[in-house]
């Protein structure tokens, strides 16, 4: 592509992105939930202006749960009054009497979100478990983060188990390019895994944190102690402890699967071997054959050598011919299969040091004056 059709192509694609940022950008789609799990409104269109003046926001607090702008890492930002959460597919704003889902609805996990709504509003609708507002919210939103790892980690783990049998009864290039692809699959999953636990710890870890995150407390104006958090810590820790399992298993399926990489290799390179060395094998032969052809081509070109009248003459020279090319071919395949020995010790060395002759040290002998 030359120089020109280059800039045309950026000016195309630049000229598409402006004619999409249009004022909707600044809209954000939510589905909003009050404090008694009633749903206000669903994938209604707000300002940010608005969201941010309603909720006492920064407007870089919302550029973390944008849903159009990529953000692999997870993230749980305590706020005034507020626990911001983006991890997965969850993108939520959690107070002590509202939760504010972005962009629950019209993405490409819509069925996931619907079973996630639908729990979210029968959790924060049970009041008998006593559990605070806020805790209601966020054990919803991490039984269903919990839900998407684990059904992920059985798919892939069907897909790769599958694979890994089918290579026991045969290896080919297909299925060796699959593997490769479910590796990386699996990769990509453990790290998501393992941003997910880092995020639950990185919150375990802070007690002002924890202690921010008791909403109703804090808008009741209940006084507590910074370190009394044991009940949102039990919760966290929970679901901590699940997504670490998941990421143990993620981790010893992609050792099964390197080893089993691994173990292919080895086989391929075996029968690459054995074919260079059927290929040696036939040079050796045809060498020898060669040896003895030369023999029989040089009493055979139209030169007297007094044999010619001999009447065993043909008989001898068939045998010696024949005697050649065996004593070529078996030197060569013996060679062959000399070097073709492999061991983890040198075999020469090892005689060198049996027939090596051992010279014994002298005793040194203590006296009065010392040692002698």
């Amino acid at each position: 592509m030359s120089d020109t059709q280059e800039e045309i192509a950026k000016a195309a694609i630049l000229e598409k992105v402006m004619k999409g940022r249009q004022l909707t950008d600044l809209m954000l789609r939510c589905t909003i939930l009050d404090h008694a799990g009633n749903i206000k409104s669903i994938s209604g269109q707000f300002k940010r202006s608005d969201l941010c003046n309603e909720h006492r926001l920064n407007p870089r607090d919302l550029r973390k749960i944008d849903s159009r702008i990529p953000n692999l890492v997870p993230t749980i930002l305590i706020r005034k009054g507020a626990v911001l959460i983006n991890i997965l597919h969850i993108r939520a704003l959690v107070k002590a009497d509202t939760v504010v889902l972005f962009d629950s609805y019209g993405s490409n996990d819509s069925r996931l979100h619907s079973v996630f709504l639908y729990h979210l509003e029968h959790n924060l609708k049970a009041r008998s478990s006593g559990a605070p507002y806020e805790f209601r919210a966020i054990e919803s939103i991490l039984l269903s983060v919990l839900s998407a790892l684990e059904a992920e980690m059985v798919f892939i783990r069907n897909l790769v188990g599958g694979l890994l049998a089918e290579l026991e009864d045969d290896i080919n290039h297909d299925k060796f390019k699959r593997l490769l692809h479910y590796s990386r699959r699996l990769v990509a999953f453990k790290n998501r895994a393992k941003l997910v636990q880092e995020v639950l710890e990185e919150v375990l870890e802070q007690d002002d944190d924890l202690d921010a995150m008791y909403l109703t407390d804090k808008k009741n104006g209940v006084l507590r102690n910074t370190h009394e958090h044991e009940e949102l810590e039990v919760l966290l820790e929970f679901f901590s402890k699940q997504v670490e399992e998941i990421a143990n298993e993620a981790e010893n399926i992609e050792a099964n699967v390197q080893s089993t990489q691994e173990i292919v290799e080895l086989i391929l390179d075996s029968n690459r071997n054995a074919l260079l060395a059927l290929d040696l094998k036939v040079s050796i032969g045809t060498m020898g054959i060669g040896t003895g052809a030369l023999i029989a081509g040089l009493f055979g070109m139209n030169l007297k050598s007094h044999m010619e009248e001999m009447p065993y003459a043909f008989m001898a020279m068939s045998t010696l011919s024949s005697a050649v090319a065996l004593f070529v071919a078996w030197a060569g395949l013996r060679r062959l299969a000399q070097i073709r020995k492999v061991g983890l010790s040198n075999p020469k060395r090892v005689q060198d040091l049996e027939v090596r002759p051992r010279i014994p040290l002298p005793l040194r002998r203590r006296s009065s004056n010392g040692w002698s």
